[in-house]
């Protein structure tokens, strides 16, 4: 299998400050809580108070779980292959890096915590192999903390490009995991599930070795 297509050219180019959506090969829209990924958040808190050492945010976009967590003392380091989205981090106070996910990274096996917020579980449109890959970043008895969509929405693989923007702009691949699908598709990765939970319109759960 392959790794996830960066998209972090496209954020680059279009996330920050507009109404941006992602495009399906059918022609629906699905709207990106842009604002939201760019300040605190209602339900931010479920990720945060899970945190209690050392955490990578994988997607880190421009950094608002990572700051938050080096402002309540836990040490946290941002990932994401956007340039943009790193700088931002920084410059909330937070510590992140610009390089894809499935390269090497700082401290691999030995985290406490990985957080994969904001549908990230979707990128590069396999979430079990994303996660097998995010499993090996945990340190023994550490966890993943997920973001997911609601009961019903089961496993969902899509090709989408970012609009707006250039018409060349390239297609992609995401996926979206429903609270439902969650089990099947962490017992893919050699994970289990631990609990699920909702605050408001979000779900999230954590995951931990099998």
């Amino acid at each position: 299998m392959t790794a996830p297509v960066s998209t972090g050219h496209e954020f680059d180019r279009g996330l920050l400050g507009h109404q941006c959506w992602l495009e399906l090969a059918n022609g629906e829209r699905i709207e990106l809580a842009v604002e939201r990924w760019a300040e605190p958040s209602e339900g931010d808190d479920v990720l945060l108070d899970a945190c209690s050492g050392a955490t990578i945010d994988l997607g880190c976009g421009p950094g608002r779980l990572t700051a938050a967590l080096a402002g309540r003392g836990v040490v946290a380091l941002g990932v994401d292959s956007s340039r943009t989205a790193v700088g931002l981090t920084r410059r909330r106070g937070g510590t992140a890096l610009q390089r894809n996910l499935f390269d090497r990274l700082p401290g691999e096996g030995r985290w406490r915590h990985a957080l994969l917020a904001d549908g990230n579980i979707g990128i590069g449109g396999d979430p079990a192999t994303l996660l097998r890959r995010t499993a090996r970043l945990i340190a023994p008895g550490g966890d993943v903390l997920v973001e997911l969509e609601p009961p019903g929405q089961g496993l969902r693989h899509e090709r989408v490009r970012l609009r707006p923007g250039h018409a060349d702009v390239a297609w992609f691949t995401w996926a979206w995991v429903g609270v439902d699908a969650i089990a099947e598709v962490a017992a893919r990765a050699g994970l289990r599930v631990d609990w699920t939970t909702r605050h408001g319109h979000r779900w999230f759960a954590r995951l931990e070795r099998s």
